[in-house]
């Protein structure tokens, strides 16, 4: 087996052969997940007009405190039919208009509102509860950047910047094949030496959270030619991800099957645990994936490596794993030659970093106890152990 490459650098060549997918126009309301394609940049002040942020009375600020005729109400979307005259008052609803020679609202609870006229006992500083025009974006500038993944707070604001729709990255075509004779599908009889195959499914759910379109293969046997038909297929998406058969034994078929397809296989073999067993290849622009079939191997996997691919070919602005920073709670050996991934779980204190803690059973086959784990906690490869109340690195599990 060739060197077991760092994560970092298995990382960087993946990115390296990455070409963000076209754009296309997506509807406002259907671009959650989506990840812009070009800025966005606001064509409208917002506000378009000096609004208020109460409900209360335009006035001069000038003409404060005193005893002012209200001459007019301003309702939401109604503005006022002439200017502000000195010494009057004008009623105001949250997001009116501000009219012309107002420079300040009162709140309509800090007055006493006598129908035709209002006494406002303090003074009102100019701009009090004034909206400027402008004041959130003006005409011109950016509303949200390209790489953006657009998430509520980003849709809210482009819809109120006056967008109908967005230029979005295409969404990724991903195909999923898992290889294994001995694997059934869930809620089938079980024969001698036969499990029930999860890997599938697990790998769809995130390549979906990943924002990608999942076509998931039927599984195939240990027989060339079923593997040769399935790759053949899974290779017309942007990304094939397959699970078991890219190891060194006499049934692992994908890797060669692969090369005979025209893959470029571009490494084999990272230095993680677990996951050593892990390929990447590329064919025509298709990202070809190979995971170990440990399910647990398969989940580290995709997190490290193939969800960065997969939101890279969006256009994402920083497509490597978000880590945080934690305290860990208990001692863990170390590995002297690969990094682990621990699964585990956070405990937020009231103030400082999350205390992390690793589960037991950390077996790579051992998917049932991955299920309650929320993190997967990075071990740095090394001697010795890391002490409790270290500081570490952990990726949440989404």
């Amino acid at each position: 087996m060739p060197p077991l490459l760092s994560i970092d650098d298995a990382l960087e060549l993946i990115l390296a052969e990455v070409r963000a997918l076209s754009p296309e126009s997506v509807s406002l309301a259907a671009a959650r997940g989506r990840f812009l394609a070009e800025d966005a940049v606001a064509q409208v002040d917002l506000p378009p007009f000096p609004s208020s942020a109460m409900d209360g009375f335009a006035v001069r600020s000038a003409d404060t405190p005193g005893c002012l005729p209200v001459v007019f109400r301003i309702a939401a979307g109604r503005p006022a039919e002439r200017p502000l005259a000195a010494g009057d008052a004008m009623g105001i609803a949250t997001g009116g208009v501000v009219p012309e020679g107002a420079d300040a609202v009162v709140p309509i609870e800090y007055v006493v509102d006598n129908d035709n006229t209002v006494e406002i006992s303090e003074a009102a500083p100019p701009g009090a509860n004034v909206r400027p025009r402008g004041s959130d974006v003006r005409a011109g500038e950016t509303v949200a950047r390209a790489g953006t993944r657009l998430a509520a707070a980003q849709i809210g604001a482009l819809a109120a910047a006056g967008f109908p729709s967005v230029e979005a990255r295409r969404r990724p075509r991903a195909a999923v094949l898992t290889t294994g004779t001995e694997l059934r599908p869930p809620g089938q009889p079980l024969g001698p030496g036969e499990v029930y195959e999860a890997n599938g499914v697990m790998l769809a759910s995130q390549l979906a959270s990943a924002g990608a379109s999942v076509d998931i293969l039927p599984g195939v046997e240990d027989d060339e030619a079923a593997h040769r038909r399935a790759l053949e297929r899974g290779l017309e998406a942007d990304v094939l991800v397959t699970s078991g058969g890219v190891s060194v034994g006499p049934h692992d078929l994908v890797r060669g099957i692969e090369a005979e397809l025209g893959v470029r296989e571009v490494f084999w073999g990272v230095a993680v645990k677990p996951g050593k067993p892990l390929s990447f290849g590329v064919r025509d622009g298709t990202l070809v994936f190979g995971l170990p079939g440990n399910p647990v191997s398969s989940l580290v996997g995709f997190e490290l490596f193939v969800r960065p691919a997969v939101v890279a070919l969006q256009g994402a602005d920083d497509p490597r794993p978000r880590f945080e920073t934690g305290t860990l709670a208990g001692a863990v050996r170390r590995n002297a030659d690969r990094d682990q991934f621990l699964r585990g779980n956070r405990e937020y204190a009231d103030d400082g970093p999350p205390l992390v803690a690793p589960l037991e059973g950390q077996e790579s086959h051992m998917i049932a106890r991955a299920a309650s784990a929320d993190v997967l906690l990075h071990v740095p490869r090394g001697e010795g152990e890391l002490s409790a109340g270290s500081d570490v690195r952990f990726l949440v599990l989404s």
